[in-house]
């Protein structure tokens, strides 16, 4: 069956992936990483729906639909990375691909993030998952009976991993999740981006945005936990602020209890775990000493840094996003019938 796109867009068909291949201006890591990251491209999106939500604890956030006038197709809801929103450059790149080809999209602000920020008394943490079912108990009132994809990229993909396999209820109505460049320990994760040489330059990326989320939150609520002084890396802010807002004991309960690599054996959604053999957050070898569920299918492609995937060979939609070409094989291979 042919797959119609709008007439000004180019469709693919599913099943056509290519396997990556690294694009020769940029063969490492880092180059990838901030290739993908300070570059993004361009992607006007239609007119969006706002939608309120309100979480279980009453903290409020702001989340995006792309409508779609496509009634076949699975609903698909897309959480963002560490420091990011529902409007980074990969979610309204991929999230416009998805809807042109006919998905309605779901952009998530985790807590404190994007138009939400200042709209709830603490920010996120990688292990949100609560919030994560909440907003996506939303979007599923709003499709009701409509088959649901789930992406989470990074620290989202973290949760949307716990999320799975924690042992919460999951909707008959989820079909699959996709998780992209997960940091399955968040312990080491932190320890790399905060103590490594290499990744330096990320760790003051984001920790610009992540204090600009806090400092936010401090100006609406009065009586919300305050930092003292402003963390210069990941690990002191988890140490600082991550920690004792988030109810935990200190920073190794939190990393302890929200680490999602405890729960991938016990995922039963079919759910793919994209991560690059040389992500500088992410060691590859982690993954060996994980147990993991029959439902998950582990793809680790030689190079793209941490969501970078940039490839040699133009894709079907003419740029060369490796990384959007299988987020959108994937989802069209959960539309079309087998």
């Amino acid at each position: 069956m042919p797959v119609i796109a709008p007439s000004n867009i180019k469709s693919i068909q599913p099943g056509a992936l290519q396997k990556f291949a690294r694009h020769p201006l940029l063969g490492n890591a880092v180059l990838q990483t901030i290739m993908a990251s300070q570059f993004p491209g361009e992607a006007r999106l239609p007119q969006l729906r706002t939608h309120k939500v309100r979480l279980a604890d009453g903290g409020v956030t702001l989340c995006f639909e792309i409508p779609s006038a496509d009634t076949s197709s699975p609903l698909v809801i897309m959480g963002h990375g560490m420091g990011g929103c529902s409007h980074s450059g990969y979610m309204k790149r991929i999230g416009k691909k998805l809807n042109d080809h006919g998905f309605p999209v779901f952009l998530l602000n985790q807590r404190g993030s994007g138009a939400g920020i200042g709209m709830s008394e603490r920010l996120w943490n990688g292990g949100s998952s609560d919030d994560f079912s909440d907003m996506v108990e939303h979007a599923m009132k709003i499709y009701p009976k409509r088959e649901v994809l789930l992406i989470g990229f990074s620290l989202s993909g973290n949760i949307l991993l716990k999320y799975l396999g924690e042992g919460r209820e999951i909707s008959r109505w989820v079909r699959g999740a996709f998780a992209v460049n997960p940091p399955v320990d968040l312990k080491m994760a932190s320890r790399l981006i905060s103590t490594s040489s290499k990744c330096k330059l990320f760790n003051r990326y984001y920790m610009r945005l992540i204090n600009q989320q806090a400092e936010a939150i401090k100006e609406c609520f009065a009586e919300s936990f305050r930092l003292d002084h402003l963390p210069r890396t990941i690990w002191e802010f988890d140490v600082s602020y991550t920690a004792p807002a988030g109810g935990f004991e200190d920073v190794d309960d939190y990393y302890t209890r929200s680490s999602c690599g405890q729960f991938l054996a016990s995922i039963q959604i079919p759910t793919t775990l994209l991560c690059s053999n040389d992500d500088p957050f992410i060691p590859i070898e982690i993954f060996k000493g994980l147990e993991l569920s029959h439902a998950l299918d582990l793809q680790t492609p030689e190079g793209g840094g941490h969501m970078g995937y940039l490839c040699k060979e133009t894709t079907p939609f003419d740029d060369h996003r490796w990384m959007d070409w299988a987020i959108i094989d994937w989802a069209m291979q959960r539309k079309t019938p087998l």
